[in-house]
């Protein structure tokens, strides 16, 4: 027996089964539906059946029996979304939306009441919104498809699914309060639907309150633990940064879909992004091994033993990855990653020019152009990095010249390079240039307060920044009026900004970033108690913090306190950044407190060799190199951080610090001028 025989016997038997419970006469009254209700299933049996017969032999008159039947299930039962919703399916499976549209209209026109009119046409408006061709939202579609929504609940208030519908329409318009409304307005209908606790769990996320979502989302997720709500719950907290927590919800998803590779990246990726190295490793490695050919889960792998420094292994995977994509632009800048964290500056510099001359071309996607864009922002920064002002400048030009959507950003780059450059003339005019020509953008005003900070405009500057004040991103604006206020030395208005950040400060990390500059500030302040307390409070909860850990053991060392305590502090920071000149400054500071003057030697050295400029390291290895009596040596170091004191920013300019240098400076000479003429006595 062919298989079209089989379905058509077994579609006889169930359509006359179907037939029997109605009686054995279809033309006698017993054999009638009793009740509007007991039509309304028939009617929607027979269309269901019709619809799947439909699918599986389409040459056949199938879908027009169903649709028939299932507009007599509606017009029995009105209230039918069942009906309805496989009556709006069947239309579009089968191409008719056109004309089911219009049917619906005029159905409409004739009786604005007509509720399952209104779910049809609703129904088929939604399945339009997205636009395959344009690979974007239909927007007239999605407001005409609210529209019909709100009309079905206007009238019918007990419909949870149209509500159900509403939430999620009014999501993807990003009209978060009614979608809100909608969402509620389902869950006072059944309490229990996960639909609708998901939904609103989402639209709480946009909104902001990643407390009252993770609740719901975990609700649902522990009463019904299904991929779904789980993979939903771990992109909730990816939003929030709580990576840990992601990974926790997708080791769960693992549970109940073992091999779904996509899962298993998602889950890869939050163990990396939460420093979970090994477990991170052993999820790539299984996919690999799954399937030697996937080159993101080589590159990850890369990634994990580069973070770890284990680079002979980051250089062995990246290579697999390059052999199976060797023209992915991700796959090839990890290279330039690798060189960099080696600390092969220049290398990894040529690395990445040479794939931005290999890729360019005349034309390009918007993605291509959006890829091409960050490589080049890489590139100025590395260049920055390097203290090359003029080439970053020149390459942050040429990002507003591939896209002048991004020019705005471009001039802010080049004004930070400039300023961290110290050349605070070219700084000032760039910063007023592009203020002039974009007047709207925060960055631009950011960077230009900034400057005006450093030639000794600070009232003008927080005058700036205060503008920016606008109820939307008015932490960071208060952290950027409380660094004016730093540079300014103006630490009771630091402390009222910092205090006002900090009350808009949501999860750990932004906690944080306040209370280190707290921290910072308090120790500015001769307060070193309660600066340590504050950055005990940080590493109490991230006790790898490079940043804390560094601050704190430079300022434990720089006053001569607990100093063997101060090197384990900076060590763990120098293991995490061994190429930050700031933390090899502190590492050769805390050896010479200690009277290792060679390991002091080295360090202040490697320091030197990524931050040329900084008075400080200079000032640093003057005092190493008198210690071992190499006073000429010392001089020069001394009086190269005279000349950069003086280069610099009005507000770096500490006299008494400088007068401790001079002093130093002067004695060496003194010193030197005193053994030259002894030489020159000596017969």
């Amino acid at each position: 027996m062919t298989a079209y025989k089989r379905s058509f016997l077994l579609a006889s038997v169930v359509l006359a089964a179907a037939a029997a419970g109605l009686g054995q006469d279809s033309a006698s009254p017993a054999a009638r539906p009793e009740s509007k209700k007991a039509a309304a299933y028939f009617h929607y049996s027979m269309g269901h059946i019709y619809s799947e017969l439909a699918e599986q032999f389409p040459k056949e008159n199938f879908a027009q029996r169903a649709i028939e039947h299932l507009k007599q299930a509606i017009k029995a039962d009105p209230a039918s979304t069942a009906a309805t919703g496989e009556l709006t399916e069947l239309y579009i499976r089968t191409g008719q939306i056109r004309a089911a549209a219009v049917e619906a209209e005029t159905a409409i026109q004739q009786n604005p009441d007509n509720l399952s009119a209104r779910r049809i046409l609703a129904g088929l408006y939604t399945r339009m919104i997205g636009d395959s061709q344009q690979g974007r939202i239909n927007e007239r579609m999605l407001k005409q498809a609210i529209e019909q929504y709100t009309r079905i609940t206007d009238k019918d208030s007990t419909d949870g699914d149209s509500w159900l519908m509403l939430g999620r329409l009014h999501k993807v318009a990003q009209n978060s309060v009614d979608s809100e409304k909608a969402y509620k307005k389902a869950l006072e209908l059944d309490p229990e639907n996960e639909e609708a606790m998901s939904g609103l769990a989402m639209v709480y996320a946009d909104l902001g309150d990643n407390k009252r979502a993770t609740d719901l989302l975990r609700k649902v997720s522990e009463k019904n633990p299904n991929p779904r709500t789980l993979t939903a719950l771990a992109g909730l907290y990816e939003q929030m940064r709580e990576y840990a927590l992601a990974a926790e919800a997708l080791k769960r998803t693992l549970k109940a879909v073992p091999d779904n590779p996509e899962i298993k990246r998602a889950l890869g990726q939050n163990l990396l992004y939460s420093d979970q190295f090994d477990e991170a490793i052993k999820v790539y490695q299984e996919l690999v091994e799954d399937d030697p050919k996937d080159t993101q889960s080589w590159l990850r792998l890369s990634q994990i033993y580069r973070q770890q420094r284990k680079f002979d292994r980051a250089r062995e995977t990246s290579a697999k990855a390059r052999a199976l994509a060797p023209n992915d632009v991700e796959v090839r800048f990890n290279d330039v990653s690798v060189l960099e964290a080696e600390g092969k500056t220049q290398e990894a510099i040529a690395t990445l020019k040479q794939v931005l001359t290999e890729t360019a071309k005349k034309n390009y996607t918007a993605a291509e152009k959006n890829n091409r864009a960050i490589l080049l922002e890489r590139l100025a920064n590395m260049y920055r990095g390097a203290e090359q002002v003029d080439p970053a400048v020149e390459v942050f030009r040429s990002v507003a010249e591939l896209d002048p959507d991004l020019g705005a950003r471009a001039s802010a780059q080049i004004v930070e390079t400039y300023r961290l450059g110290k050349q605070y003339q070219k700084a000032d005019q760039e910063s007023a240039a592009a203020v002039t020509k974009y007047p709207e953008d925060r960055t631009v005003k950011t960077v230009r307060a900034s400057v005006l900070a450093e030639v000794g405009k600070p009232k003008e500057a927080v005058a700036l920044l205060a503008t920016l004040l606008d109820g939307k991103g008015d932490r960071e604006v208060h952290l950027a009026i409380a660094q004016i206020h730093e540079r300014t030395k103006n630490y009771a208005e630091m402390s009222k900004s910092l205090d006002a950040a900090q009350k808009l400060s949501g999860n750990k990390e932004e906690q944080e970033a306040v209370a280190f500059m707290r921290g910072a500030m308090l120790e500015k302040m001769k307060k070193f108690d309660e600066a340590e307390a504050e950055f005990r409070k940080i590493l109490a909860a991230n006790p790898d913090s490079a940043s804390v850990l560094n601050y704190l053991g430079y300022m434990l060392a720089d006053r001569g306190v607990r100093l063997n305590e101060a090197k384990e502090m900076i060590q763990k920071a120098v293991d995490q950044e061994p190429h930050n000149g700031a933390y090899l400054d502190s590492l050769g500071w805390v050896y010479f407190r200690l009277g290792n003057l060679e390991q002091a030697e080295r360090y202040l050295r490697q320091s030197l060799e990524r931050i040329t400029r900084d008075p400080t390291v200079h000032d640093h290895l003057g005092d190493v190199l008198a210690k071992q009596g190499k006073y000429k040596e010392a001089v020069s170091q001394w009086e190269i951080a005279l000349k950069e004191y003086h280069g610099g920013s009005a507000n770096d300019h500490d006299p008494a610090e400088l007068a401790k240098i001079q002093k130093k400076l002067e004695g060496a000479k003194v010193r030197l001028a005193k053994e030259g003429a002894s030489r020159e006595k000596r017969p």
